[in-house]
């Protein structure tokens, strides 16, 4: 068996979450217009998710060694992701876009740095390439079908729309990484 039971729940789990969070991909750019933005703030918006996910990474990747505690740091993140996903429907100034970025950087560096940990500490050695190019390679076949759903749904009904079913699918996505607690001390 290449996947074990706890590799199969990290990378469904993953795969849908990317399928969610792909959704809004380049949309991104025309939300933040929609909302007041301009190409400055966009850049900013899309700098501070990456400046914050950045340091608490770092801060995150520490307490999970230091404390054992990857699991429930990643799932704690994955939920925090889809509280914040769903808070794009509060959206309607740069600044509003700013904090739910910054939310969305805080959520990230809780659940992936816990994730690649236990994902190396379950693979199978002998097979370790393939199981990485599944989580690689999956992540990125994911993203782009959603990217190009997500255009469709924006296209024929709206952002709201949008951010309600990507907030559904993050909330699967936590529950099915829930299930890795069964298996933590196996």
């Amino acid at each position: 068996m290449i996947l074990n039971k706890k590799l199969r729940i990290l990378l469904y789990g993953a795969n849908i979450w990317y399928f969610g969070e792909g959704m809004f991909g380049p949309l991104f750019a025309i939300f933040a217009e929609r909302v007041g933005g301009d190409i400055l703030d966009v850049s900013w918006a899309w700098a501070i998710y990456l400046i914050f996910a950045g340091i608490l990474y770092l801060v995150f990747g520490r307490i999970s060694d230091k404390y054992d505690v990857k699991e429930k740091l990643m799932i704690a993140g994955y939920a925090l992701n889809a509280i914040f996903t769903f808070a794009y429907l509060f959206v309607s100034t740069p600044t509003h876009l700013f904090i739910v970025q910054a939310g969305l950087g805080l959520a990230v560096a809780m659940a992936t740095p816990a994730w690649f940990a236990l994902y190396s500490d379950y693979e199978n050695r002998k097979h370790s390439g393939f199981q990485w190019g599944l989580s690689e390679g999956g992540a990125k076949i994911i993203t782009g079908i959603a990217i190009v759903i997500g255009g469709y749904i924006v296209s024929y009904t709206s952002f709201k729309t949008l951010f309600i079913i990507m907030g559904i699918i993050q909330v699967i996505a936590t529950i099915i990484q829930a299930q890795i607690l069964r298996y933590k001390h196996f």
